[in-house]
């Protein structure tokens, strides 16, 4: 069963349209990536798909009962405020140590539980968040780019992660990047988004289209050769789409 669809979405904030006829599905056990420049509405996509915000047209379909976990963007915590690690996992309601302990070792956090929030290092407070995330076992994992203020190293260590969650879990991993050459390893399908869905496909079709190579210019093209490389020199089909 398809886990999302979403049919001629449109939203406007403040008057003005963000996002415009967007279709998009996800299935069990995929894994997508939304790319675009700044300003493009990956944010506000995400946030429609987790119900803060109303869309103007269109639709959002859910499979009944689905399950999401959600990684945000930012998470700011008041430094002075005395918060474990253990704490900070049975918020808004308690938990028992077990379920954590096991979620917080899957998402590589294991052993951070007795630490305070403020004293994490970046790679930690993320993996903290994802492990949050996965409490649940949920069907749907949405990450709005989880690795973002995390060196090249951390990062690919998180996405790493990713691969043998959605083994376990069986979900569907839906996730905004900005790290091109990371998205072609880790996913099964990218999307680039610019206002309007501008091309998407396999990461090997997606890399070949003028409207990627065009979004992203030379971050495009250096990611292009780096996928290139990491897949034997083989070279990618001139498939083209826009």
């Amino acid at each position: 069963m398809t886990l999302l669809a979403i049919k001629d979405l449109d939203i406007a904030l403040g008057g003005r349209l963000v996002l415009e006829d967007i279709h998009l599905r996800v299935e069990p056990g995929e894994i997508v990536t939304i790319v675009g420049p700044n300003g493009s509405g990956k944010t506000t996509l995400l946030r429609s798909i987790i119900g803060s915000l109303r869309p103007s047209r269109g639709r959002i379909d859910k499979a009944p009962g689905l399950t999401i976990g959600y990684v945000p963007q930012r998470l700011h915590l008041d430094a002075t405020l005395p918060m474990t690690v253990s704490r900070f996992m049975g918020l808004p309601r308690r938990r028992s140590a077990r379920p954590v302990e096991q979620v917080l070792e899957r998402a590589g956090a294991g052993g951070l539980g007795g630490r305070q929030m403020s004293a994490l290092s970046g790679g930690q407070f993320q993996r903290v968040l994802l492990a949050r995330a996965l409490l649940e076992s949920p069907d749907l994992l949405i990450l709005d780019e989880a690795t973002q203020g995390l060196d090249h190293r951390g990062s690919a260590d998180f996405y790493r992660e990713l691969e043998p969650l959605r083994r376990e879990l069986g979900c569907g991993v839906l996730m905004v990047s900005h790290e091109l050459h990371v998205v072609m390893r880790s996913s099964d399908r990218v999307v680039c988004l610019n206002r309007s869905i501008c091309c998407e496909g396999t990461p090997e079709r997606v890399t070949a289209s003028p409207a990627y190579l065009a979004m992203f210019g030379m971050d495009a093209r250096d990611a292009v050769a780096l996928y290139r490389h990491e897949h034997d020199s083989r070279p990618v089909p001139l498939e083209m789409t826009s």
